[in-house]
């Protein structure tokens, strides 16, 4: 069942989707070339645990990060290590975060030193399919309306959108109901309500959409080994448009989010 928040849950997810974001953002400004996943992963966790949180996916259904760490043909949830970034390297980090009982969870795909255009433009039109994704979380949509925005324009850009791997809903756990497909057709699914809160996020091929998993268990790739791209925020549904808790307008505003729900 999809049970929209009250505004105290609300207020609360705002704390930690600035809280994410801020991480996030710190974890951009840090990459470079010669530089481990490992070094990313220790990073974050340090933040978080800093700030009074905990990072969410560190134990989820076993997986032992506290970041994803996605780098070229990998889509999804791959594993930090001593792997140095290398010049020319699309780098996605997915991260969450847990503060006072409720989840924040943001990603975004980093260029690496100097990136060639193709990967440049891959990046850029998945930021876009986020941002028309974004547009559609407003009240009395549907759910296939959002999936249809990001579909739509990467396939219009020659680009492929994962099936395997969805949105999703989010608030005391990080996947709640209901499932967000970055597929659809406009007005098809379920309609969107005020205090609904959302994990949107496009995962994007240069190649074709198909994935496999490697031994690992956990990582994702693409099957035709094409650089993918991964761009997500958490959005909570208002009746004046979506809100985007994820994105940070100042460390400031954070910080006093943060403290007014501790």
């Amino acid at each position: 069942m999809i049970i929209g928040k009250s505004q105290k849950e609300i207020d609360k997810m705002r704390a930690s989707g600035q809280l994410v974001g801020c991480v996030l953002k710190e974890l951009r400004a840090m990459v470079e070339p010669g530089m481990t996943t490992m070094e990313v992963d220790n990073t974050a966790e340090k933040m978080i645990r800093d700030a009074g949180a905990y990072p969410t996916f560190k134990g989820y259904n076993g997986f032992p990060y506290s970041i994803c760490a996605s780098v070229n043909e990998q889509v999804v949830h791959g594993f930090p290590s001593g792997y140095k970034l290398q010049e020319g390297d699309i780098f996605s980090i997915d991260v969450g975060v847990t503060l006072e009982g409720f989840v924040g969870d943001t990603a975004a795909t980093i260029p690496v030193g100097t990136v060639t255009e193709d990967r440049l433009k891959l990046i850029r039109v998945t930021e876009e399919c986020l941002q028309l994704a974004i547009d559609q979380c407003r009240v009395g949509n549907h759910l296939g309306d959002i999936g249809w925005a990001v579909q739509s324009h990467a396939e219009a850009n020659g680009y492929s959108v994962v099936r395997d791997y969805v949105g999703h809903g989010i608030g005391r756990r990080m996947h709640e109901d209901p499932q967000i497909p970055n597929y659809g057709k406009p007005g098809k699914g379920a309609k969107i309500k005020k205090g609904y809160v959302f994990a949107v996020e496009p995962m994007i091929n240069m190649g074709q959409h198909h994935t496999k998993t490697l031994k690992d268990g956990w990582t994702v790739v693409t099957l035709d080994a094409q650089p993918s791209a991964h761009a997500e925020h958490t959005i909570a549904i208002t009746e004046e448009g979506p809100e985007v808790l994820t994105l940070v307008r100042s460390e400031a505003a954070a910080e006093e989010r943060i403290a007014n729900v501790a």
